[in-house]
């Protein structure tokens, strides 16, 4: 069995950033010479997520607005009474979507949906530099 990770750094613009790194899965798979397997995609971090969906501006603002509701920029977080910062809401978004995703490896390829991309979301206030780590395991 192989096990292959690779780390790439991507600085975000901020909140609501929604960056398709797709390419950077597909490549990493490539790279590692995993036929049959499985990849999984990190960011560390605990105020930006992964996961997949259709990468498109109305999908984009869609989410931003489903996370609205859910963790409003309004709301009073303990976070920001404990920290003096204004991220409550980017933690408890993160929470929700979460940092990762595996995927399964097929003839060297992940095994992604004709519409379905892998996205790395920023949800911190600020830009940020992430580390996303991918790591390619099988034969």
């Amino acid at each position: 069995m192989k096990v292959r990770r690779f780390e790439y750094s991507i600085r975000t613009k901020g909140e609501g950033d929604v960056r398709d790194v797709t390419a950077i899965v597909e490549e990493s798979v490539a790279r590692s010479e995993v036929r049959e397997g499985l990849v999984n995609v990190f960011v560390t971090g605990s105020t930006a997520a992964v996961s997949t969906m259709e990468y498109e501006p109305g999908l984009i603002e869609d989410l931003s607005t489903a996370l609205e509701r859910i963790a409003p920029r309004d709301a009073e977080y303990k976070h920001h009474l404990r920290w003096g910062d204004d991220n409550g809401r980017s933690h408890v978004r993160a929470t929700i979507v979460g940092p990762g995703l595996t995927i399964p490896v097929a003839g060297g390829r992940p095994l992604l949906g004709t519409w379905q991309q892998v996205v790395l979301i920023e949800l911190d206030t600020r830009p940020r530099e992430r580390s996303l780590v991918v790591t390619v395991m099988g034969e």
